[in-house]
């Protein structure tokens, strides 16, 4: 009986030894959350820079009544597609978004727009686009219709299925990069007496989307005039007054100015770039404008910009369909060109 008696209190001295840990284990899991003391920072500044590329006009192919011999037909036969933005590939594979005007079409419709010039490239061409870096352009110009409705409609499917964004008229889109909304709309501004409330209803559109930056690009202006006229000051200052962070103009086929508006850019005319509508224009000056755009949680706090001489092409008696980014006295007389029919453009 006492063995059994010691044998008893052993085992509860057992139990209780291995009781007591865990009883007191689960008094402390189980004490009042506000006991734990742990300091959590939550105020935390996200920081992302985004940048912005544009380009003017971009020729893809060609008008058939120009001739096969040196034409952008030829070129692209004799070449790949990455041939013709190779130039400035550089810069557009390292930015967030490379911007084009998309002045042809991607169609095989034979059925012509009666007028002086028509572009359409083969559906193939658009790899040119892809292999640039190019993720977003216009189709609001005065060549959006060159083959009807059916060349529109098979540019817009050509675009879409190789993912490439694009606006024009009643078509805006929304570029998402580094958690930042992108809006862009588009416009053939000439020759439009509703202008203005269309566009106040494409920058309201992008408003009530919520996006970050609003990109607006008007096709404008007068051919081969380098100043810009007082029709494209006004829109394109009301146009920074009612939203837009940034406005690219293209059109004139020639540099015009670039003006500083209340902190704002407006981009009068880009001139050409990549450019299959003449096999040697006289004025082969052109520029690549870069803006970066400084966000801090979302915010936009700052911007600043960069512009960059180009020519149409690498050689100068001829184009060759290759933009070519300018250095030494080229690129400082292009500068000055450009600076000459500025407003309010302070470079550092």
């Amino acid at each position: 009986m006492r063995k059994l008696i010691v044998f008893i209190g052993v085992i509860v001295i057992g139990i209780i030894f291995f009781a007591l840990p865990c009883l007191s284990y689960y008094e402390r899991k189980n004490q009042p959350s506000d006991t734990l003391k742990i300091d959590i920072e939550t105020d935390v500044t996200v920081k992302e820079d985004v940048i912005i590329s544009a380009v003017g006009d971009c020729t893809i192919g060609s008008d058939s009544n120009f001739g096969y011999t040196n034409s952008f037909y030829q070129v692209y036969d004799n070449n790949s597609p990455e041939y013709f933005f190779k130039g400035a590939s550089s810069l557009f594979q390292n930015d967030d978004i490379t911007f084009a005007n998309f002045e042809s079409t991607f169609t095989d419709a034979t059925i012509k727009e009666p007028k002086k010039f028509n572009f359409k490239a083969p559906k193939t061409y658009v790899e040119i686009l892809k292999e640039g870096s190019v993720e977003v352009v216009s189709v609001a110009n005065n060549h959006t219709y060159d083959f009807k409705e059916e060349g529109f409609n098979d540019t817009i499917n050509t675009l879409k299925e190789a993912n490439i964004s694009y606006c024009g008229a009643d078509l805006y889109t929304i570029y998402e990069v580094k958690g930042i909304k992108v809006g862009f709309i588009g416009y053939y501004a000439n020759y439009n007496p509703d202008i203005y409330e269309e566009v106040e209803a494409g920058l309201n559109t992008l408003k009530k989307e919520k996006v970050d930056l609003i990109i607006v690009s008007y096709h404008w202006g007068k051919e081969y005039n380098y100043e810009q006229n007082d029709t494209q000051r006004k829109l394109g200052r009301w146009t920074i007054d009612n939203g837009a962070d940034l406005v690219i103009g293209h059109g004139p086929h020639i540099i015009q100015g670039i003006e500083k508006y209340n902190d704002k850019y407006i981009l009068y005319s880009l001139a050409n770039f990549v450019f299959g509508g003449n096999k040697n224009p006289k004025d082969k000056d052109t520029y690549i404008f870069q803006q970066t755009f400084h966000f801090e949680n979302k915010e936009l706090i700052s911007n600043d910009i960069n512009i960059i001489p180009a020519r149409v092409s690498s050689k100068t008696n001829i184009n060759d369909y290759q933009p070519t980014i300018l250095e030494g006295e080229e690129k400082t007389r292009v500068l000055n060109k450009i600076l000459k029919y500025s407003e309010n453009v302070v470079l550092e």
